[in-house]
């Protein structure tokens, strides 16, 4: 068979051997419906790149539903003829495109948008959604993959006494405000959120006004750098607002809840922790090397159970009444959700299969502060760790390639540190820190893949590490600890 070869020419043209010249036209398409990510498929939308948000939410007492609206203002990476955003468990008002009134359709968790005239490539748009959000509302993510009888273990609207904060990891983000609810797509953020006068609103990012009004005051904020849907941070609630200075002077504000639960108050004991964030940052700072990324930092501490776990919202890290343990019980996590400012948010996976390099850095830098503290024996907790690595990859997979969705969220910290501290072994100390000093510097307020770590490491040793990584990323079987041959991971049983 004959190839021929085909030879591009400017506007459109192409022509090749033994044929004749032919236009190329492309018209408007609608935007593909999902990234393709193989964890979440159906998350995220094609056909743009979200450059910002703008998001209202107004909280009343006595009720569920809250009106808001949110104005996405993106870049078309097509000529579309129809896009969509994700969200669920909303109700729908009013949708426009630069100011026109826009047709619309909600099915499933897509909302589907044509806009009245053409949106075309490399030019700017601006859609605009007006809707009621209910907390009534938790939708359970589809594809999540429960056994039959077992109820969602995470909330996006945890409530308590006062008020409410929000939990959006992994895929919840767009039940809060519509949205292209994927980690590759990142965006800065302004956040409006109306309160009565004796509640306040908090987002991450600067407070950057506050109006008052008769009976209610509208807080805003807004973020300087670009982060991810999942972590943005929404709360509203009577707190303690504590005011510090961390290094190089870095504002850190923090806001702690007043409420009581269950008959008692949490507050000064989760002061206690919160005050240690200055201390945490200096140390963090001294281990990476680099400055705290963001314009602002501080902890929000949640009147609930917040789903038993912490979140790494960008700016503002979210904590329920764990926050309020004992300092040997809850530094550690402190400083693991303070890593993934760095590790996670400002450098964000590229899919849901890389969320190692969240995790697994949250998690080294995390049981190194608690060895420095003397919390904990940092190398009799390793050993005990990659002796139980094989059941752990026989129940969720390895952490490059897990077999669920909620594993996301788990199965990625241990191993991930089991094998950043090999790296270590393998490379020294010195080399180790250029190595996540320079992945950090090349993608920060960006996306990286695993395979961007990986070529990042092989430069900056100047050694091919691919098969050391390789194995412990995608290998079934647990691979040799570097310098410790005595150690071995015992054998998955069957579940």
């Amino acid at each position: 068979m004959l190839t021929a070869t085909v030879l591009l020419l400017p506007f459109g043209f192409a022509t090749a051997e033994a044929a004749p010249a032919q236009r190329v036209t492309r018209g408007p398409a609608p935007g593909a419906g999902d990234l393709g990510d193989r964890l979440f498929p159906g998350l995220g939308n094609g056909g743009y790149d979200a450059l910002s948000y703008d998001v209202s939410l107004g909280y009343q007492v006595g009720t569920t539903k809250m009106p808001g609206a949110v104005t996405m203002r993106a870049v078309a990476t097509q000529s579309l003829s129809r896009f969509s955003v994700d969200s669920a468990g909303q109700r729908i008002q009013r949708v426009s495109v630069n100011g026109r009134e826009a047709k619309y359709k909600l099915a499933g968790e897509k909302l589907a948008i044509t806009p009245t005239r053409t949106l075309y490539r490399h030019l700017p748009f601006t859609v605009r959604i007006v809707y009621t959000a209910d907390r009534a509302q938790n939708p359970v993510p589809p594809g999540l993959g429960l056994p039959p009888g077992v109820a969602n273990p995470f909330t996006v609207w945890n409530e308590t006494p006062d008020g409410f904060g929000v939990m959006g990891q992994p895929n919840r983000s767009h039940v809060v405000f519509p949205s292209n609810d994927h980690p590759s797509d990142k965006a800065q953020y302004t956040i409006h959120i109306t309160t009565p006068n004796d509640r306040t609103g908090v987002a991450g990012g600067r407070l950057v006004a506050e109006y008052k009004h008769p009976k209610t005051t509208t807080w805003v904020y807004r973020t300087q750098h670009p982060i991810k849907t999942d972590v943005v941070a929404i709360a509203v609630g009577k707190f303690r607002e504590i005011r510090q200075t961390g290094p190089h002077g870095l504002p850190i504000r923090s806001y702690l809840g007043l409420a009581k639960f269950q008959g008692k108050r949490y507050t000064d004991a989760m002061q206690a922790n919160a005050l240690e964030t200055p201390h945490q940052l200096a140390w963090l700072e001294r281990q990476i090397g680099r400055p705290f990324p963001y314009e602002q930092y501080g902890v929000l501490g949640l009147t609930t159970i917040y789903d038993g776990v912490a979140l790494e919202t960008a700016g503002l890290s979210t904590f329920g009444l764990p926050l309020s343990l004992p300092a040997k019980d809850e530094a550690g996590t402190l400083v693991h959700e303070m890593t993934h400012q760095y590790f996670g948010d400002a450098v964000s996976p590229k899919s849901w299969d890389d969320m190692w390099i969240s995790e697994g850095h949250a998690r080294y830098y995390e049981r190194k502060y608690d060895a420095s503290r003397g919390f904990t024996d940092l190398n009799a907790e390793l050993k005990g760790l990659y002796e139980s690595d094989q059941q752990s990859r026989h129940d969720f997979g390895p952490m490059g390639h897990l077999n669920g969705q909620l594993a996301v969220l788990f199965d990625t910290d241990v191993p991930g540190q089991l094998m950043l501290t090999g790296l270590n072994t393998i490379v020294g100390e010195q080399t180790f820190r250029r190595i996540e000093q320079t992945f950090y510097d090349r993608y920060r307020d960006g996306n990286a893949s695993t395979q961007d770590y990986i070529d990042t490491a092989n430069e900056v040793s100047g050694r091919d590490l691919t098969q050391y990584f390789d194995s412990w990323i995608y290998g079934k079987t647990t691979p040799p600890m570097p310098g410790h041959p005595d150690w071995h991971s015992t054998p998955a049983k069957a579940a």
